[in-house]
């Protein structure tokens, strides 16, 4: 997937390509946003080297994971327009805990404004930037680390037997999951043909979706283009890339009612430490060390509940269109889930930030490193003070505070006294005198 896959900025390219190498995130703002954004900070336009598989031994224990970001804006010298940085391009995400992971916030190079769910109910936050606006010539930085305690999977035995029917599905998924909204156009006529033409009056849901993965892998050839697409423009091309294809499945789904929407994670590639790519006419560059980003749907499928679908990569290929449920990035451990997009259209994000950044000479650099960490477990932090010092801390300040405040009511009480004996003195002597 090349130049997109998720959107978790104010202007979302997640390229995602499931052969090459680099990505690119950023969180822009677009001039004329018609809606509100709470996905913000990731513009990934990437291309990273995925192997055709990766060596997975036992997956029996947890493993560790350090995940390091840097994002540069840049005004250029030349420019002649202020960029203005909202709250979205201030905004980073958490990824999420769950069943297989659990996500840990490290560090970041400024204080955290707030914390939130965005739209799509993904955790973030909002960092305090030293200063909103960016003059031409100007830039400001900002850095974030996660640590993930990456847990072994395992995805239920499935088979067309044993799969539910369409009306086994809840109702309350399907009204939220299956509506058009975002990039899901659920009521194009063509689209809706293609999905009911593929399904052929079928009810089980797990046979419907094998039968859209393998007429997407058949009929949709894997091409990249630097913004996503929307699946009529897939399917009338005939061509795109991870995200592409998911879009395109998520939206046949939903147009057969069953619940889907797309997820995004970062893969650890301990082979590929560096590639740098640039994108938007040079306006955006991104640097990637041992990570790959990419996209993949998620669909609910009754007995089973909630299942990942992945089109493009998947360790078994999908001569088995059900190997893309069983086999795809996520079921790995070196893979970290990010982020949820149910309903932010970031197809229409993607390209008003492609026309912001080069239309205003803007620049995003962005560096993703993962490290594999000796330990599963986070970094402690800094030790607390010894006993001596810290064991009773509170009844220490409270004996010292009473000590000193009794000692100076004394005080009072004797320079008190003292002025009052003293003035009786003087008015009794000045009584014997008259």
């Amino acid at each position: 997937m090349r130049g997109k896959d998720a959107c978790l900025a104010s202007a979302i390219n997640l390229g995602n390509s499931c052969k090459q190498g680099a990505q690119v995130r950023g969180a822009l703002q677009s001039v004329k946003r018609a809606m509100m954004l709470s996905f913000i900070l990731i513009l990934l336009v990437t291309t990273t080297v995925f192997q055709s598989s990766l060596a997975v031994e036992d997956e029996t224990q947890d493993v560790g994971y350090t995940v390091k970001m840097m994002v540069t804006y840049s005004n250029s010298i030349n420019g002649t327009r202020i960029w203005n940085l909202t709250e979205e391009d201030r905004t980073i995400g958490l990824f999420m805990n769950n069943t297989w992971q659990m996500a840990y916030l490290l560090n970041h190079s400024y204080p955290l404004e707030m914390m939130k769910n965005d739209e799509n109910g993904n955790p973030i936050s909002v960092l305090r930037f030293p200063k909103l606006r960016l003059n031409p010539g100007e830039n400001v930085s900002y850095t974030v680390a996660y640590h993930f305690l990456s847990k072994p999977r395992s995805i239920p035995e499935i088979t067309e037997e044993k799969s539910g029917n369409l009306d086994e599905i809840p109702r309350g998924l399907r009204e939220k999951y299956c509506r058009e909204e975002g990039p899901w156009l659920v009521n194009d006529p063509d689209l809706q043909e293609l999905a009911y033409s593929i399904a052929k009056n079928e009810t089980r849901v797990l046979t419907i979706v094998k039968n859209f993965v393998a007429w997407i892998n058949r009929n949709i050839t894997y091409t990249e283009h630097e913004v996503p697409m929307y699946a009529n423009e897939t399917y009338a091309e005939r061509g795109g890339d991870c995200d592409d294809k998911a879009i395109l499945f998520v939206t046949l789904c939903r147009i057969y009612k069953i619940p889907a929407y797309i997820q995004v994670g970062c893969i650890y590639l301990p082979t590929t430490t560096r590639t740098s790519e640039t994108y938007w006419e040079g306006h955006v560059t991104s640097v990637l060390k041992r990570i790959g980003w990419h996209g993949w749907a998620i669909v609910y499928v009754p007995p089973w509940g909630w299942l990942p679908v992945d089109l493009t990569y998947v360790k078994a290929g999908l001569s088995d269109p059900l190997n893309a449920i069983k086999a795809g990035a996520v079921t790995l451990q070196e893979t970290v889930q990010y982020l949820n997009i149910t309903q932010t259209d970031y197809v229409a994000l993607s390209r008003e930030s492609r026309e912001l950044v080069t239309e205003n000479d803007f620049y995003i650099y962005m560096e993703d490193e993962m490290v594999l960490e000796p330990s599963p477990e986070p970094p402690k932090p800094p030790e607390p003070p010894s006993d001596e010092i810290q064991g009773k801390p509170h009844l220490i300040s409270f004996l010292i505070v009473t000590a000193v405040g009794v000692a100076l009511a004394g005080v009072f009480m004797i320079v008190f006294v003292f002025y009052v004996w003293k003035a009786k003195k003087e008015k009794l002597r000045e009584e014997s005198a008259g």
